[in-house]
């Protein structure tokens, strides 16, 4: 789904990510560790270049999606970004109903039938495990929604323009535990259908959600396996050190 290929970003003149290689699968999650300041972030965003909003920001190197280079010249990154969506650490719902958080994505690309905007709508909300709890009061502001459900109806806004990948900058840091056990039932459901490529900080979620993970240390890819056997034979030095506690 996405190859990555000597993947360098520079903030200035200082360099944030040193060239990076790496393949994503389809319908896999893929969990991102590290300590804080690793690059896990940097790289995710430039798996959609959200990081082209950044000021003063040089990348070299390639990104693949489905055979097409994202950093070549021409590319649409009205397609990109619809393609491969972006999840992010604290929920961002618009001071706007629930319904029109869900139907403002596809109202962008061109759809104004009240019809099809209704089916959308429900099955985002559907697909994000919210409908039952929010289908009563869908016109009401989505800022009254606890913060879970602002996370979920997050995701739902992301799914509700059909993309094919889903990046999540961890997104279940500022949530209680209950509703981080909800968006991690979510993503194990999701992955069925979508590639979600995930950045934590908590080893044991990786553990548990996430088919591969790679591990990033000062900008770079130190390790990158199925997640079985990064968390119980790493064959790194400073990944046993990691996600045993002895830093980061």
């Amino acid at each position: 789904m996405l190859s990555v290929r000597g993947l360098n970003l520079y903030y200035g003149r200082a360099q944030a990510l040193f060239d990076i290689s790496l393949d994503v699968r389809e319908r896999s999650v893929l969990a991102l560790i590290g300590p804080s300041g690793s690059g896990k972030s940097t790289f995710l965003r430039s798996l959609n270049r959200m990081n082209d909003l950044v000021k003063d920001v040089r990348i070299t190197g390639e990104v693949f999606w489905r055979g097409k280079n994202i950093y070549a010249p021409g590319v649409d990154l009205v397609e990109v970004r619809k393609k491969i969506g972006m999840v992010f650490q604290r929920p961002n719902p618009f001071p706007l109903s629930i319904y029109d958080n869900i139907a403002y994505g596809p109202r962008i690309h061109g759809i104004r039938d009240r019809r099809r905007l209704d089916e959308i709508v429900e099955r985002s909300l559907r697909a994000a495990a919210l409908w039952d709890e929010v289908k009563d009061r869908l016109h009401e502001s989505a800022l009254g929604l606890s913060g879970g459900q602002q996370q979920r109806l997050v995701i739902a806004r992301v799914l509700a323009v059909e993309p094919e990948i889903v990046l999540m900058d961890e997104p279940t840091s500022a949530l209680d535990p209950i509703s981080t056990a909800r968006i991690e039932a979510l993503i194990d459901e999701l992955r069925s259908r979508y590639t979600i490529v995930i950045v934590t900080h908590n080893m044991q979620q990786a553990a548990r959600i996430s088919d591969e993970t790679a591990f990033f240390l000062n900008g770079r890819l130190i390790e990158h396996a199925a997640t079985a056997e990064l968390f119980q034979r790493p064959k790194r030095k400073e990944t046993e050190d990691y996600i045993t506690g002895r830093f980061g």
